[in-house]
């Protein structure tokens, strides 16, 4: 317990025991839809880190809210708990990695319940257990039948020293050293399984358009890692080598192609290399296709342009990659940003044959060329210098060019490429294929599904090539000998399909009960971090698809809204163990509570922003969970007994605007804004608290409003306040507060009131009243606000003639020809107000803010009751302050 605040530990230790009696977050099976609640699911590391903390509370807070607007809600959790991490872990500590990886499930799984995290734990998975990957090979079986799996060839990152494959981020540095051992990384040739992914590319494509509750960037990421082009391919004469196939979207700059560019791995350049020592030093060592900047090497050969018959030199380059379009191009630095920098580089030609098309361009006329000496002119426009094409726009010279060039067809390219999913490690889903000399690879049948991991050896290569017993067995087929597949799976495959298993973990016989995740999928939200924007998505996406065209899911998309939440920083920088700036949840839990680290990190900023880690605010925030329990007790020892007047009014319309404002932004998961506006209501709380007797029911319902407003939020405390306002039951299951008010109403009201209160404070201030003796609020006359009205809603140039047409306004003489200038000048930015009444009625209610704040009597006047020389200060939304000093 804080030496100046409540005692949070007894609090949270109290009620996280009572919601685990009562069960308390157990989603039934019997539900008929609920709403699907998920995080994205954390490796198990050990310890919780910041960023774990905002991405669960932001789930539990948003499947919170929809318990208590009455919604069944499904909130699991479990554990992404393969990978080489633990591996490496394991091997260092001479243990093995299953000991590893639950211990440290074991110990987040503490600290997640310490934070009072509402997860219903009959459905935890953890992706290592054979009742889990059982399903990743059922699946890779599935995917095998459906010829979704192939096995071939491919280039992959060698570590010598830790004898095992790599993935691409880890290779590190500029020297493409081993993350694990600092030992240079080489290029080799392994049989890999596949997954094709890019059979589904088209439709992975397609669908981004209807994932509307994703993040715009999100979905533009994913559209760039699948990269539809539409294009032409079409062949250049080699010399010496013949026909070579080059793919372009920009067929119509043909004419300005002046070098052609083969990949360092195409089969041309590595057989240049074993002849040429310039080749081969270049491809070798200097090749960077990650480069800032494009280079290259000439290879003395020349290249025969298919429609202009010239000859252009041919160059190995290292932004010519083999696996996007055919590894070959024509380059045209004229129209092509990568092309000038090589062309410049290289002292090659750079000519312009595409000119932007003039605004009056009569659609024959050849425009003149462009210059491109400094950069390249990389729209669309009209061809220059093109022989019998100049004079066309771009597109229509697309279509014809492809017909005319003998060799050309119309082509789509994709950079997606097939899913590598095999790894050279220990700790992952073995992948169920045995090898026999006789049959070939075999799957293994689904009757001696799981093929579960052997005893773990520790060794610097694959510990799976190392256990002899377990490799040796027979073949499904033929009964002769044969070993087993020593890869195991990308631990991507183990997340492609987990929130599916969540609908019925306990299922033997089935990955998941297809009924169930008929009606209870897709997930509603999901959360997580940006860095899963393509992979992760991606490959979820593709599973879904997969298993609705093969095994009866209903759903082709996996998750309906996307939330990716931003970082926890300290000082600008990501919290991180090698920069020493990491800040423990578990010690913010200790010394403040989790409700106070939870309330913190939702109301610092929006959940897609990153933000600050800040002492202070922690502290500022433990302040006001305290304040708040001072109130709720200082109201049950002694129950106020006000009167039902106009400070009660405002109080009560302030309660049903907290609720209209936060309720909408509880919808929206915009929970800063939500929890801004509950801690307001509790400010105007406190002030109607010291300004008089407060109304009994007005100020217990303000009471219960907040509590409820925070509950999501700050659960335990929330609880605590619950009950002791009365109520039976938990927080969680009550009824969110409601209001019947209009949220536009509820804003201008707001606005209205704050405007004013400011207005008065700066007259106040500029003036330099000390002791202002009374405050007279002018309501601006009727006319003015139907003036208002017609200026917003006119479209006509001349707004004072307009205004000057309705015989009321123009009674008003200079005062009606001054505001229409007002208004003409500020025609853009208008917006309705309240009527004349509500703006009375609503200044009347809050007058007793302004009489607190400064010590004054204030009077709300009709503008019936002033001279005009007051009145013509007075505007709709903006009255008139007189202050007698």
């Amino acid at each position: 317990m804080s030496e100046t605040g409540y005692d949070h530990a007894a609090v949270e230790r109290r009620w996280q025991e009572a919601w685990d009696d009562e069960d308390a977050y157990r989603t039934p099976d019997d539900v008929d839809d609920p709403t699907y609640v998920l995080g994205m699911y954390p490796y198990p590391s050990g310890k919780l880190h910041m960023g774990h903390v905002r991405n669960y509370t932001i789930t539990d807070a948003y499947a919170r809210y929809r318990r208590m607007t009455g919604d069944e809600v499904l909130h699991p959790m479990g554990w992404d708990a393969f990978g080489l991490p633990a591996e490496n872990a394991a091997k260092e500590r001479d243990t093995n990695p299953r000991d590893w990886t639950f211990d440290c499930i074991d110990t987040m799984r503490d600290q997640m319940e310490s934070m009072g995290f509402g997860y219903d734990w009959d459905r935890e998975i953890a992706t290592c257990t054979p009742e889990y990957y059982k399903w990743n090979q059922w699946l890779f079986s599935r995917f095998h039948e459906e010829d979704l799996v192939e096995r071939r060839d491919a280039e992959v990152n060698w570590c010598p020293e830790c004898e095992t494959v790599l993935a691409d981020e880890q290779v590190e540095g500029d020297d493409e050293l081993c993350w694990r051992c600092d030992t240079p990384v080489e290029t080799r040739e392994l049989e890999q399984w596949f997954l094709k992914i890019t059979e589904y590319a088209d439709e992975l494509l397609e669908d981004i358009d209807d994932l509307e509750g994703w993040p715009n960037s999100v979905r533009q990421m994913q559209r760039n890692w699948i990269g539809r082009q539409y294009g032409t391919e079409l062949e250049f004469t080699l010399e010496g080598y013949g026909s070579v196939e080059a793919f372009t979207t920009r067929v119509d700059t043909i004419f300005g192609a002046t070098f052609f560019a083969l990949a360092p791995d195409h089969p041309i350049s590595e057989e240049l290399a074993e002849e040429d020592d310039d080749v081969w030093q270049f491809i070798e060592h200097e090749a960077d296709p990650d480069g800032d900047e494009p280079n290259g090497v000439e290879t003395g050969l020349t290249a025969t342009n298919p429609v202009t018959g010239e000859e252009i030199p041919v160059y190995v380059a290292d932004f010519v990659l083999s696996d996007v379009g055919t590894g070959a191009l024509m380059a045209v630095p004229g129209h092509d940003d990568r092309d000038h920098a090589f062309a410049e580089k290289m002292g090659v030609d750079i000519e312009p044959v595409i000119a932007p098309k003039p605004d009056d361009w009569d659609g024959e006329t050849v425009p003149d060329a462009p210059d491109v000496s400094e950069e390249a002119f990389t729209d669309d426009g009209v061809l220059v210098n093109s022989g019998e094409y100049s004079g066309l726009d771009s597109e229509t010279a697309r279509e014809r060019l492809t017909e005319a060039i003998e060799s050309a067809e119309e082509a789509t390219q994709y950079q997606l490429r097939d899913w590598g999913i095999s790894r050279q490690r220990y700790w992952g889903t073995p992948i169920p294929v045995v090898h026999c000399d006789d049959c070939g690879a075999v799957t293994v049948p689904d009757e001696e599904l799981p093929v579960e991991l052997p005893e773990f050896i520790n060794t610097t290569k694959n510990p799976l090539e190392a256990a002899e017993e377990w490799k040796q067995t027979t073949c499904p087929e033929c009964g002769g000998e044969a070993t087993r597949e020593t890869d195991t799976m990308d631990t991507f495959v183990d997340s492609s399909w987990y929130f599916l298993r969540y609908i019925s973990p306990d299922r033997e016989d089935v990955p998941f009960d297809l009924e169930q995740a008929n009606d209870w999928m897709p997930v509603d939200q999901y959360v997580g971090g940006i860095e899963h924007a393509v992979m992760h998505l991606l490959y979820s996406r593709f599973f879904t698809k997969v298993i609705a065209d093969n095994e009866g899911l209903e759903h082709r998309e996996p998750f309906t809204n996307l939330l990716a939440q931003g970082m926890v920083q300290l000082e600008g920088e990501k919290m991180s163990k090698s920069k020493g700036n990491v800040v423990s949840p578990q010690r913010i839990v200790e010394e403040y509570g989790a409700d106070t680290a939870r309330l913190f990190m939702m109301q610092a900023a929006q959940p897609e922003r990153d933000f600050d880690w800040s002492e202070e605010g922690v502290r500022s925030t433990y302040a006001f969970l305290t304040r708040l329990r001072e109130m709720v007790a200082e109201y049950t020892a002694n129950e106020p007994d006000g009167d039902d007047d106009a400070i009660a009014s405002y109080v009560a319309s302030e309660i049903d605007a907290t609720v209209a404002i936060a309720t909408e932004e509880y919808d929206e998961l915009t929970f800063n804004r939500a929890l801004r506006e509950t801690q307001d209501l509790v400010r105007t709380l406190r002030q109607y608290a010291d300004s008089t007797e407060p109304h009994a029911d007005t100020y217990e319902r303000g009471l219960s409003a907040v509590v409820r407003l925070l509950a999501p939020v700050a659960p335990h405390l929330a609880e605590e306040l619950h009950d002791a306002l009365g109520n039976d039951g938990f927080v969680v299951d009550a009824e969110w507060p409601t209001a019947d008010v209009d949220y536009d109403y509820v804003a201008k009201r707001r606005q209205l009131v704050e405007n004013t209160r400011e207005d008065v404070r700066q007259i106040i201030d500029v003036a330099g009243i000390d002791d202002p003796q009374a405050i007279d609020v002018v309501i601006a006359p009727g006319w003015k606000y139907d003036a208002l009205e017609i200026a917003i809603e006119s479209d006509a140039p001349n707004l004072i003639g307009e205004l000057m047409g309705e015989s009321h306004i123009r009674e008003q003489g200079d005062a009606a020809a001054s505001y229409g200038q007002d208004l003409q000048a500020e025609r853009e930015a208008l917006s309705m107000t309240l009527d004349p009444d509500d703006e009375h009625d609503a200044l009347e209610s809050a007058a007793w803010l302004i009489e607190r704040e400064f010590d004054a009597p204030v009077s709300v006047v009709r503008a019936d009751a002033v001279d005009d020389g007051v009145l013509k200060n007075a505007e709709p939304g903006r009255p008139a302050i007189e202050i007698d000093d």
